[in-house]
């Protein structure tokens, strides 16, 4: 089941994220920054536990990014990341939102939902604020990828 995030998932939401961060595939994420960013998650529930996780952040006008998308270890490839990336794009439709990104090293896995790749130039420079976070900044070497939405 998807839902929106709740305060009690906070622990077991940076659990995962920074598991995947442990191995460079992601940006690490502190408590802090979880709770601040609540409304932008969502979670993938399974007998009670959180076994997958992504957050959809407005960007700037008509443009949002997907971010901290993590599933289980032990669950990938069971269509759980593309349930949670489709909720996202169903929100940021909702939203009026007509253009997200993202800044992975799961290209291939974007790529097949749709998304194309992107050069980084292109997005605005207000997104970059988290990256000055990142001990690869300023040599990034995530792909950005973009996916246009259909407006109702």
């Amino acid at each position: 089941m998807i839902r929106k995030a709740r305060i009690s998932d906070v622990k077991a939401m940076q659990t995962l994220v920074n598991s995947y961060a442990e191995s460079g595939q992601m940006l690490a994420r502190t408590l802090n920054d979880l709770y601040e960013g609540l409304r932008d998650f969502s979670v993938f529930e399974e007998n009670g536990s959180v076994i997958g996780v992504c957050a959809l952040h407005v960007s700037w006008d008509g443009l949002a990014e997907i971010r901290s998308l993590a599933v289980r270890p032990d669950r990938l490839k069971k269509g759980i990341g593309k349930a949670l990336v489709s909720h996202c794009l169903a929100e940021a439709k909702t939203l009026g939102v007509g253009r997200v990104f993202v800044l992975t090293y799961q290209s291939p896995f974007f790529r097949n939902l749709g998304f194309f790749d992107l050069d980084k130039k292109e997005l605005p420079h207000k997104i970059w604020t988290d990256c000055l976070n990142c001990v690869k900044f300023p040599d990034c070497d995530e792909s950005a990828l973009m996916i246009t939405l259909p407006q109702f």
